[in-house]
């Protein structure tokens, strides 16, 4: 078949990513115990969300809307912007491989952070952009080191998250606004907040909801508990909202998804419960952590990341003695970030297992 494909497309490694539980289950045998390596929420989505979805089962007969009309809508009023300055899609990770699309060429300059969400990455490979990755600054992005970097490739791209993953680390707002007032002319920032609505106050920036060089990503996965229905947003100037439209599955959101977020967003009283499970969370995971003489990193997210104390192949190890045991997590993929483990937050039952194997998945790692 290879020989139906591109020249780039052939050259491009057949791999994803990351590599689902699901997968690992099936090549070890080892059924997970605790669920906590993908950034899920095991708190759950609101209850009406599913009822949502339960009742637009029925119609799953049906095509979803193509334009999604209710949900930007909703959103729109949700962020006080206007229904077209928001573009919907299958999750940000499809929104970000609709950005490479949109904006990309082979050779094109892209910047991004060493360690950062590879998926991000896999896009621009996919679209034979021309990625450089700046170094974090301790267990932080560098935005400064970003723009300067972005100034001096004369790159179209720019990706920073914040709050980060997979370190759990974040600026306030106004490092964020500092950086999108000082962006090359020529640059677009895609601005990931997954996890905006978990970070703490002071976090998220006011940019100006028609300004020309930002592309704010949202998702329902997180603080909405949705991640199994892939709905994610943009919020961006209009012009480049539009854009979307030449590019996007026009069926590529099913009702049940488009109801189940229409009802989720619907619930704030549900997203604040989970907000406050998540402080406790944070909380209860880090002292499981400092119990085993480790040190959590602080974190504005779902997760904590947890520094081992030595280099990545300790902490591979440690990884994998807690998989053989039972417990899915992951880890940050380049030094020297990959000194950390990355564990997400879970409920009471699932805590209770990671603090149970973790002792026992250092000392078998050495």
């Amino acid at each position: 078949m290879s020989r139906f494909l591109t020249p780039h497309a052939a050259a491009l490694p057949s791999t994803v990513p990351f590599t689902g539980p699901e997968a690992l289950e099936r090549r070890t045998g080892i059924p997970f115990r605790a669920r906590l390596g993908a950034n899920e929420s095991l708190f759950g989505p609101s209850p009406k969300a599913v009822a949502a979805m339960q009742e637009a089962a029925q119609g799953a007969w049906m095509y979803g809307d193509p334009e999604n009309h209710d949900l930007k809508q909703a959103l729109a009023r949700h962020h006080g912007v206007t229904p077209a300055h928001v573009a919907v899609g299958p999750g940000i990770d499809g929104l970000l491989g609709l950005v490479c699309r949109l904006v990309l060429e082979p050779g094109t300059p892209v910047v991004t952070s060493l360690g950062a969400y590879p998926t991000f990455n896999f896009h621009v490979a996919g679209y034979g952009g021309a990625l450089t990755r700046v170094p974090y600054r301790g267990d932080n992005e560098d935005p400064e080191a970003l723009v300067s970097t972005a100034k001096s490739l004369g790159a179209k791209l720019i990706y920073f998250a914040n709050p980060d993953n997979p370190m759990g680390s974040h600026h306030p707002a106004s490092v964020v606004e500092d950086m999108v007032a000082n962006l090359p002319d020529r640059a677009l920032l895609i601005l990931d907040e997954a996890y905006a609505d978990l970070a703490p106050e002071g976090t998220v920036p006011r940019i100006a909801a028609d300004h020309p060089q930002v592309i704010r990503m949202r998702t329902f996965s997180k603080g909405y508990g949705l991640a199994g229905a892939r709905v994610g947003y943009a919020l961006t100037n209009p012009e480049l909202a539009l854009a979307f439209d030449k590019v996007r599955d026009h069926f590529g959101m099913g009702r049940i998804s488009q109801a189940g977020a229409l009802a989720a967003l619907a619930d704030q009283d549900w997203l604040r419960a989970v907000q406050a499970r998540t402080v406790t969370a944070r909380a209860r995971l880090a002292g499981i952590a400092v119990a085993s003489g480790l040190r959590p990193l602080p974190s504005a997210t779902n997760f904590v990341t947890i520094d081992c104390g030595r280099d990545g192949d300790h902490a591979k190890r440690v990884l994998a003695e807690l998989g053989a045991l039972g417990v899915f997590i992951r880890m940050p993929g380049v030094s020297p970030l990959d000194r950390c483990i990355r564990v997400s937050l879970g409920d009471d039952q699932a805590l209770d297992i990671l603090e149970e194997t973790l002792p026992l998945a250092l000392k078998a790692a050495g």
